[in-house]
């Protein structure tokens, strides 16, 4: 028994010797935000943490958070710098690149870190203080340890001393006030918090599952209507996956303004209940929709590139048409399932993104594929200026590739599945059972696997810029679609303008417009206008005709210059939808599906 014994004491040396996190838990780094005076738009941090045996450490600021795919410099906010050891001993800390900051620590047993983050703008993804309220993008404010984003952190937030309330997905520590606890940096970076005097709306609960919401300058509305709304959402979403992966979850309405992201147990959105008619109401339910299914599509069900993260330098995908163009489609497939949207709204809303992806010239140049992986060069909606003419958004084009897709796969199934298998699958096979994102390749090969045949046309219209052939795919669900051009009346100038500082200037011009083919280009500032106001010039003028003259004084790359422009005729598809007239079973049946008509019946 002795020998027994003393070869098992050996076996757990050697075995803590290998894994020394077993002996010994990892000390989380514990982070101190206080705001005693809001008016300065200034957080100040303190940080603690253990050096354990390293000369030096290099804490550093990510460059983008999760979520908002465009670089943020968030390290340029950062101001009043310093370290010490535990004695109060000032240590020779140095910048290293943009991000990072380089503290020596050799024999310091415990380091002593401040700093400043100053605040400037009203942003969901930038971080913000005035004298109402505080918002932190967490990137934007905490620093990790290079090489050690797994290390857990403790967060104690100190708010304005008349505040007392704080919104967050985090967990609390207990016992401890206004503490937070995070295993990771990847989920301390996921975890937005809102501070101030907040209102907190009546919560519901979904199989037993506790759904806040908490705002900032919420207005005035029926909130009772809300959350039962938003109780429908949570309740289908999470039918169509089959599973509620989280204990918690947080509404977090950060203040009237525009935009949202999505976290894997709350989401960020800006939202003002003021006097939202009926169509407002809509919108506001389609973007709350959005952003609560991301939690499923991009924050689990992923890209293989989106996770672990690149805080450095951003983590490029050609697949965010999944992760943000989907999550576009199912908003109204979700909301019809709730009894949020009619079976018009629905249409119209595919005919809408349709219209915006086909009636510009930007679907010639780039593909989706391309616009996934550029949009950090581009941004989320395409680029600016003349350059828009050239790019096109993933949020656009990927709901209506996501269509053609789903009706594909009815067809293909007799009905029997659709895009709603696909998404049930990658959830379960790479985020349940292998705790990854999909690749490329996977993704097509479940794609095709749930339709029983390959779709090599459908994924030429992710990585090529071939016109999709909508007159079939509509065809599938019984619908016709008219893809004919129509002349628009009047006569089209093919530019936008601006004004700015009492001065005209082109904000922005059409690819291969009268405008564009006489050299004007946004920025171009109008000096005089002769056959029409400059005040009334647009895109397509009703009282004017084709072959109508305007003459610009114009001023551009420091030259004046004279044009006579020609006004021509604008086409436009309309794209109206309309169900045909004789469908047969399958095509009712497909349709009724997708509809989400309660009873649907099998074609066979």
């Amino acid at each position: 028994m002795k020998h027994i014994l003393r070869h098992c004491f050996v076996c757990l040396l050697f075995y803590y010797a290998l894994f020394p996190a077993y002996a010994k838990a990892v000390k989380p780094l514990k982070y101190v935000v206080s705001m005693d005076n809001p008016a300065t738009h200034t957080f100040h941090v303190t940080l603690r943490c253990n050096p354990e045996t390293e000369d030096s450490i290099l804490l550093k600021m990510p460059d983008w958070t999760p979520g908002y795919y465009q670089l943020m410099d968030y390290a340029s906010a950062i101001q009043n710098f310093s370290a010490k050891d535990a004695e109060g001993n000032d240590l020779s800390w140095k910048r290293s690149g943009k991000t990072g900051w380089s503290v020596p620590t050799r024999k310091v047993k415990e380091l002593h870190v401040e700093y400043d983050v100053k605040t400037s703008r009203k942003f969901v993804a930038t971080s913000y203080l005035d004298e109402e309220h505080g918002y932190i993008t967490p990137a934007g404010v905490f620093m990790y340890v290079s090489g050690k984003i797994n290390t857990p952190a403790e967060i104690e937030i100190r708010p304005f001393k008349t505040w007392n309330r704080i919104a967050t997905g985090l967990d609390s520590v207990s016992n401890k006030i206004f503490t937070y606890t995070a295993p990771d940096f990847d989920i301390l970076y996921d975890s937005p918090m809102l501070i101030g005097n907040l209102q907190e709306l009546p919560p519901f609960y979904v199989k037993g599952i506790p759904h806040r919401f908490i705002g900032y300058k919420m207005g005035d509305f029926d909130s009772k209507k809300l959350m039962s709304d938003i109780q429908k959402i949570v309740e289908n979403a999470s039918a169509l996956i089959g599973d509620i992966p989280y204990k918690h979850y947080t509404f977090i309405a950060i203040g009237p303004g525009q935009g949202g992201i999505e976290h894997l147990n709350s989401t960020t959105i800006s939202f003002s209940g003021d006097l939202l008619d009926k169509r407002g109401w809509a919108g506001m339910l389609g973007f709350i929709t959005h952003e609560y299914f991301h939690h499923y599509n991009v924050k689990r069900i992923r890209p293989v590139e989106l996770g672990p993260f690149d805080y450095d330098r951003g983590s490029k995908t050609n697949s965010l048409w999944v992760s943000e163009g989907l999550t576009v489609y199912y908003e109204p497939i979700i909301m019809r399932e709730s009894g949020l949207i009619t079976k018009e709204g629905m249409l119209e809303f595919f005919r809408t993104h349709i219209i915006n992806v086909e009636n510009q010239p930007s679907r010639l140049f780039q593909t989706l594929a391309q616009a996934s992986a550029e949009t950090w060069s581009d941004g989320p909606f395409g680029r600016t200026g003349d350059e828009v003419n050239k790019t096109i958004s993933y949020y656009q084009k990927g709901p209506v590739i996501g269509l053609l897709f789903d009706f594909a796969i009815r067809h293909e199934t007799q009905n029997r599945k659709s895009l709603d298998d696909v998404m049930r699958q990658l959830y379960n096979d790479y985020y349940k059972n292998k705790n990854r994102g999909f690749t490329e390749s996977e993704l097509k090969k479940t794609i095709e696997e749930t339709a029983g045949k390959p779709l090599d046309e459908l994924f030429s219209y992710i990585y090529t810029t071939a016109g999709p052939d909508y007159k079939k795919y509509f065809s599938y669900a019984g619908l016709e679609i008219d893809t004919t051009s129509h002349a628009l009346p009047g006569g089209y100038f093919g530019a936008d303008i601006a004004s700015r500082q009492d001065s005209l200037f082109i904000a922005a011009v059409e690819w291969k417009s009268p405008a564009w083919n006489v050299g004007l280009r946004a920025g171009t500032a109008i000096l005089k206008s002769d056959g029409f106001p400059a005040g009334k010039l647009k895109n397509v003028m009703q009282d004017s005709k084709s072959g109508d003259k305007l003459f610009l004084t114009v001023f551009k790359n420091k030259t004046t210059e004279s044009l006579e422009i020609v006004l021509g005729t604008k086409t436009e598809k309309q794209f109206t939808i309309r169900p045909l007239n004789n469908p047969n079973a399958l095509q009712k049946a497909i349709f009724a599906g997708w509809y989400r008509e309660k009873i649907v019946a099998n074609s066979n």
